[in-house]
């Protein structure tokens, strides 16, 4: 990833188990122009119990008579799909990405498919055995941190220090809180990890957003730190951007109106294209560091600044009074900063009204 906001469309299980309504979330997500469209890759028998009861905001869009294993099973996606998928990826120059929800989908993912980034949930930061698999697999992972602390972020990234630097060690506390401290595990993590900050809520209030806590994500590790949304619209991955995120994903949707968990916290796809072309803009915007007058300024500098006139006619020998000066455009003249220095001089030739004087 270069310098420019990573735009994930999130498309997630926003297919609904169909693979040509997943087709038209990869054509949607090229159309707006957004380096990569993820997905999810998961066994419902591997993820949850039968008994596990759904979230509070899939019971609101979801059949409540379905349960969440009912829910999950109807949503994978098979390998014929994905391969279907990666390949409709590369013919539109947009990167496949998959979330892994076990191990099984993990290796599918990195050495079946040798996709070159694994996204990790935030629900999975504390599914130590998956996220030392990710490490050891080699990849870049981008991991998410919603409902997390500091400290579970911090063992993550031990995990997955110890992956990099040592794939063959024996895990254990210890030897994840020696990777994190190591030079070699630090300097993996620089290369291969990225944290998103996330508030995991569907959708999520924008009081409860936290924008500022990317920086202390930054501050506290030291590692490229990006954004995941899931508010409504797309003011807050914006403002995502402008704050210097690397990473920016979003879910988005063909229609909010279609059954499903995810649909109605997502953007659909005219929304979807116009915040990727908001991001580029603010992308643009940022330029650089160093405050000094841009080409496009310049031509307008003397137009817009002033110099020092004659206020009215002066003859030559009158001495310079702030009755007979005046402060007028175009600032092609005597500076405005010199007044001061001209006042009690005498005139050495006769000005007429709103003639640039001269010391």
């Amino acid at each position: 990833m270069n310098n420019s906001p990573y735009v994930i469309a999130e498309a997630g299980v926003n297919h609904n188990g169909a693979l040509a309504l997943a087709k038209e979330l990869v054509s949607a997500a090229a159309d707006a122009g957004a380096d990569a469209v993820k997905f999810q890759t998961f066994r419902a028998d591997k993820l949850v119990s039968r008994t596990a009861p759904k979230a509070e905001y899939q019971t609101l869009t979801t059949n409540h008579r379905e349960s969440q294993y009912e829910m999950i099973r109807s949503l994978e996606l098979g390998e014929f799909a994905h391969d279907v998928l990666i390949q409709q990826c590369r013919d539109l120059g947009i990167d496949f990405l998959s979330t892994p929800f076990d191990l099984e989908s993990l290796n599918l993912l990195a050495r079946k498919w040798d996709i070159p980034r694994i996204k990790l949930a935030s629900s999975d930061i504390t599914n130590a055995p998956l996220v030392l698999e990710a490490a050891r697999t080699g990849k870049a992972v981008i991991l998410s941190t919603g409902m997390s602390t500091l400290g579970e972020i911090e063992t993550a990234l031990g995990i997955l220090a110890l992956g990099y630097s040592s794939p063959h060690q024996s895990p254990s506390l210890v030897a994840f809180e020696k990777a994190f401290a190591s030079a070699a595990g630090y300097r993996l993590l620089k290369e291969k990890v990225t944290l998103l900050h996330c508030t995991t809520e569907y959708p999520a209030p924008v009081i409860d957003v936290n924008l500022r806590s990317m920086a202390t994500l930054e501050k506290a590790f030291g590692l490229p730190v990006g954004y995941s949304d899931h508010t409504t619209g797309i003011a807050i991955p914006i403002a995502a951007a402008a704050l210097g995120a690397t990473v920016i994903e979003k879910h988005f949707t063909m229609n909010r109106e279609l059954p499903g968990p995810d649909h109605k916290a997502s953007l659909e796809p005219n929304e979807l294209k116009q915040m990727v072309r908001s991001i580029r803009e603010v992308e643009s915007a940022l330029g650089s560091s160093i405050k000094q007058p841009t080409v496009c300024e310049l031509k307008n500098r003397v137009i817009a600044r002033r110099s020092l006139v004659a206020a009215r006619d002066i003859r030559a020998g009158e001495a310079f009074t702030p009755e007979n000066l005046a402060i007028k455009r175009p600032g092609d003249g005597l500076s405005p900063v010199r007044y001061w220095e001209l006042l009690g001089k005498l005139a050495s030739k006769d000005y007429v009204q709103d003639e640039k004087v001269q010391l």
